[in-house]
């Protein structure tokens, strides 16, 4: 009965269009009282829940990204991205792609990513003689990409929801599996682009190439140095993302000088919303989780996915297929709280590792920013394209298949996560 009041009052809330932070507030609250516990209990678990060193990179990270944005370094990569791959039949497509792929690896989130990004390239391409739809669709599906390669908060979410996992590991494991997913992606809108007849682009040169290259350079550092202090062990992550945001101001006022006052006070207003919302929704996420450790919901349903089926593919598949339906419905650092501590210890008993499951969760809820009917992404980028969702999602479909591709061989073959850091720590 109190799980069932527990999810009952969670589920009304959010159908009511309560903000999702909120719901699992209220839910919680509701199922304290039910259960006898004293409210200070849950003032404690809200509290506790917040009060960990790591969460202050999140606001770093963050708020390094939106200074990208006002002070010009989005517009540096498209134009690099543009130099390199331009030339191919449907350039524009994959230019937005590799584009997303190097901001992304910088600003770590997706809906910035598809912010920027459309902004410039959408508008572009439509210019050119690409379909509106076609634009929308590689903006948002590429835009993934910042919640995959590093740096990405939604990881440090993670690996605080998994009981203090490394993040240099979660760092590491997410490079290959997003430029895998990049590749894919910029494979099918070259497919979409030839079947469509669209233009392809001059070569510049390699010349103009390596003048965009040095132009851009300065935005790519901020990526080198705040991955690379955490990986090297120079930096603690919180630390590397203090750097980077210092960093990103220098070379935004002082190196591009775009970086205006009232830019600089819009990139601050912005950083400080998501991170007030980042916080209370981890906040309250952490008492909603304590309940459901309370009712024993991981151990009831690890023991009734493990008893689906004997077979490590079909589970993993299910668990897969759970992800992209939840990542429809619900935001993706809700969800990556709430389900971490019921699906990580089924996936451990088939012995994989905490870090690739982080990646595949990372990938499935990315997806979900991309699809109907709670998107991110999928909002943000027909706006930015002013394009109806309808007419987008006939025919995302080709960009869903891609990124489905890639996280099918993260899922089945480790190697593709864990390789990377096997190979720098010099193990198999």
């Amino acid at each position: 009965m109190g799980l069932a009041l527990l999810f009952g009052v969670f589920f009304l809330l959010l159908v009511a269009g309560v903000p999702v932070a909120f719901c699992l507030g209220i839910a919680a609250v509701v199922g304290f009282l039910y259960e006898g516990l004293p409210l200070f209990i849950a003032f404690q678990r809200i509290v506790s829940g917040i009060s960990i060193f790591s969460l202050l990179a999140i606001p770093f990270f963050i708020f390094a990204g939106e200074l990208m944005l006002q002070g010009g370094i989005a517009l540096r990569l498209v134009r690099l991205a543009s130099a390199a791959v331009g030339w191919m039949r449907g350039g524009l497509g994959v230019v937005n792609v590799a584009s997303s792929m190097l901001f992304g690896g910088i600003s770590g989130s997706a809906v910035a990513d598809t912010s920027a990004l459309g902004s410039i390239m959408i508008p572009v391409m439509k210019e050119k003689g690409y379909d509106g739809d076609y634009a929308v669709n590689v903006t948002v599906t590429s835009s993934i990409a910042g919640v995959v390669i590093p740096p990405s908060h939604n990881m440090i979410l993670y690996a605080i929801a998994a009981g203090g996992l490394p993040i240099s590991q979660l760092f590491l494991a997410g490079v290959v599996p997003g430029i895998l997913m990049c590749l894919c992606l910029a494979f099918v809108a070259w497919l979409v682009a030839v079947k469509r007849g669209y233009p392809s682009e001059a070569f510049p040169g390699i010349a103009p190439l390596l003048i965009s290259f040095a132009v851009a350079l300065p935005g790519l550092m901020t990526a080198v140095i705040i991955v690379g202090g955490v990986l090297s062990g120079i930096m603690t992550v919180t630390e590397s993302g203090a750097f980077g945001a210092i960093y990103a101001i220098v070379v935004t006022a002082l190196v591009y000088r775009e970086l205006t006052w009232e830019k600089f006070k819009q990139a601050v207003l912005v950083a400080v919303r998501t991170t007030a919302m980042v916080m209370i929704l981890v906040a309250c996420a952490s008492a909603f989780a304590y309940l459901l450790t309370l009712n024993r919901v991981p151990d009831l349903l690890a023991g009734f996915v493990l008893s689906l089926s004997e077979s490590e593919f079909v589970i993993l598949l299910l668990l897969n297929a759970t992800f992209l339906v939840l990542g429809m419905i619900m935001d993706m650092a809700a969800l990556i709280l709430i389900t971490t501590p019921i699906f990580l210890p089924i996936v451990m008993d088939l012995g994989m590792s905490p870090v690739q499951f982080g990646i595949i969760m990372m990938m499935n809820l990315g997806l979900g920013l991309t699809t109907p009917p709670v998107g991110a992404c999928l909002f943000v980028g027909c706006v930015v394209g002013g394009e109806r969702i309808e007419s987008v999602v006939r025919t995302i479909w080709p960009f869903y298949l891609a990124i489905l591709v890639a996280l099918a061989l993260v899922t089945y073959v480790p190697a593709v996560s864990l390789g990377l850091g096997a190979w720098i720590a010099g193990g198999p």
